[in-house]
């Protein structure tokens, strides 16, 4: 591709981008949200037909703009959006764009068919037949890979294949894409988990404003590196420094259980404290945060804040008028009103400060939007702009900071940068320890273990339900606390109730 140029009405998303892919690589397209990697891969997908621009494949001139043409091409994309139907058969969603045969077909027929693509992408094990909404999330994710290969795709574009899986299911996607290399299929993937393109990239293409910067082999770049390339600075520091100014008990939960949680729960949280509670997705971590919010029932035990008790059957409005916020880790599905604007959807929470009387102010709104906006660095200007149409960190900051209306004593946060890039999640961090700072008690859960290690002051493992132990995260590694998450020793010698 050279020079491939794109625009949005008066947004320019690629500016003469050039961009090569050579056989059997997987390269890796990085860049900060809004740099212009999924129009790119969009444009190569036939959903954008570029303004401008090269296009060749095997040094043949090739048109493109439909997706027809790209898959006639050997060109498949698999957006970072799963588009797998769970009431299918895992052999009917390999196969939604057509069976490849003549004749008939019984579930038999393509349940054997499917059986090679499965065997590729690492799920020989699984019955063609199952139901897909039975599978966990990564297979669902090997699946719609599994379609792309049945297309006969030559190119794969992998847009965020691990942004919502734990570490154990990475690892399944990641050699994956190993495999798929070797056997001479060349892979885009791209990926804000710097981590994964040092493991199974051969090159990294860098995408800023719309611009390219030439390819360069992984071998010859470092993380800082990629950073740099990426935000077009040096990235001094990922993490703010940690505050040692604790206040008093800030929430107080003792004996807690729901329906996923059955071991009884207990932990304390100081005001002014930033607490991290690692695990894999189905660990509890985040079960965690939804009793303490209300969005889970409580079976037994107590939940306090500031020292006042919920009551036995609170909700997600009684801990908010306690002031406790939760922002849960799918904010498409439950975090923001994608279609609404940011002014709405940041005084959502907070309507009663708003509505004097029941009569909506839209002075006392815009208002509310400039405070909020001016505490989360969202630009004010963008204060009617669709929520869905910004990028991926705004919408995150968007989703934290509609909270700080209701002035919330604890903020609880789960996955807080979940498809976020390397330069607003340094944003995000930085907003955490400052709401931290000036007095909040902030609990958060993350299957990121740099992220839990990095910003928390206290980190609690879980593991199937139970908390493994409380540790310093300064006095503990990485690969200690993978172990606490994945596969604890049952006689831990730091293992201790939270």
């Amino acid at each position: 591709m050279k020079g491939i140029s794109k625009s949005f009405g008066a947004v320019k998303a690629l500016r003469g981008v050039d961009f090569e892919l050579r056989a059997g690589e997987v390269m890796a397209l990085l860049g900060e949200n809004g740099a212009g990697k999924s129009t790119l891969v969009k444009v190569l997908g036939g959903l954008h037909a570029p303004d401008g621009g090269d296009i060749r494949i095997d040094g043949k001139p090739f048109a493109l703009g439909s997706t027809q043409l790209s898959h006639a091409a050997g060109i498949a994309l698999a957006e970072q959006e799963l588009s797998v139907i769970g009431t299918l058969s895992a052999a009917e969603n390999i196969f939604l764009g057509g069976v490849p045969f003549k004749g008939p077909w019984t579930r038999r027929r393509l349940a054997a068919k499917a059986k090679p693509y499965l065997e590729a992408v690492g799920l020989g094990h699984l019955d063609p037949g199952v139901q897909v909404e039975s599978l966990e999330v990564a297979e669902r994710q090997l699946i719609e890979i599994a379609r792309l290969l049945a297309t006969d795709a030559r190119i794969l574009i992998l847009d965020e294949p691990t942004a919502a899986l734990n570490d154990s299911d990475i690892e399944r996607v990641k050699a994956m894409v190993t495999r798929l290399a070797r056997a001479g299929h060349s892979i885009i993937y791209v990926t804000h988990r710097l981590g994964e393109v040092f493991e199974i990239a051969d090159r990294i293409t860098t995408l800023r404003s719309g611009e390219s910067s030439p390819a360069v082999n992984v071998s010859d770049m470092t993380l800082e590196g990629v950073i740099e390339k990426m935000i077009g600075r040096p990235l001094e520091e990922m993490f703010p420094p940690r505050s040692s100014q604790l206040g008093r008990v800030a929430l107080q939960m003792q004996g807690v259980t729901t329906r996923a949680l059955p071991v009884p729960q207990n932990l304390q949280l100081r005001e002014g404290e930033i607490v991290g509670i690692a695990g894999q997705i189905g660990s509890g971590s985040e079960a965690l945060l939804r009793a303490i919010a209300g969005a889970d029932i409580v079976e037994t035990g107590t939940i306090d804040v500031d020292g006042r008790r919920f009551p036995a059957a609170h909700s997600l409005g009684e801990a908010m008028k306690r002031g406790v916020g939760y922002c849960s880790s799918d904010r498409k599905l439950d975090g923001i009103f994608a279609e609404l604007p940011v002014s709405t959807n940041i005084v959502a929470p907070s309507m009663g400060r708003v509505s004097p009387g029941g009569i909506v102010s839209r002075r006392r709104i815009r208002a509310l939007t400039a405070e909020v906006s001016g505490q989360m660095a969202i630009d004010p200007k963008r204060a009617e702009y669709r929520v869905g149409a910004l990028s991926g960190g705004n919408q995150q900051k968007v989703a934290l900071g509609k909270w700080l209306g209701i002035g919330p004593r604890v903020l609880l946060v789960s996955e807080p940068t979940r498809g976020v890039d390397v330069g607003a999640r340094a944003e995000i961090y930085g907003h955490l320890r400052r709401l931290a700072e000036e007095g909040m008690a902030i609990l958060f859960s993350s299957s990121d273990i740099d992220e839990v290690q990095g910003l928390a002051d206290r980190v609690i493992p879980m593991y199937r339900g139970r908390q493994v132990r409380v540790v310093d995260p300064t006095q503990v590694t990485s690969a200690e606390l993978v172990r606490d998450i994945t596969h604890p020793d049952d006689h831990h010698p730091d293992n201790e109730a939270a």
